[in-house]
């Protein structure tokens, strides 16, 4: 959390992200035009939010379910919904935390995108636990 809350800075916004990949896609492909390069650090940038928040998904599905208390029990759906709600909360408190960074900008669209990581972290962890059972 203190990472994603740190990369909602200055430092990480569309105008300095862009800067470092930018070249790199430039680099790559040398001919790119700038509209298909703009497209590309923009689909890069909300990649990122899926994966940070995914992950932050996985990290707090693992606390609220406390696999300590009881090894043997794998999902429960009432366990997904916390950690969504958790993580749906966090990331409406890090668009909010947005709204006073001045070269940042609050936005719905990215709750629903860093929402939908935790959806798809979810999601794996349901898949993956049918599968192990299944062997």
């Amino acid at each position: 959390m203190a990472l994603i809350f740190s990369a909602s800075s200055d430092r990480f916004s569309f105008q300095h992200s862009s800067r470092v990949i930018a070249p790199i896609v430039r680099w790559l492909m040398p001919h790119i035009s700038e509209e298909a390069l703009q497209t590309i650090v923009v689909v890069s940038r909300k990649a990122a939010h899926v994966t940070e928040f995914a992950i932050l998904a996985l990290l707090v599905w693992r606390l609220v379910r406390r696999p300590a208390l009881n090894p043997k029990e794998r999902w429960r759906y009432s366990d997904a919904i916390r950690t969504l709600l958790m993580v749906i909360l966090y990331a409406a408190s890090d668009e909010f935390h947005q709204r006073f960074v001045p070269s940042r900008e609050a936005s719905i669209r990215d709750v629903m995108i860093d929402t939908s990581g935790a959806v798809l972290a979810l999601l794996l962890i349901w898949v993956l636990g049918r599968w192990r059972k299944r062997w």
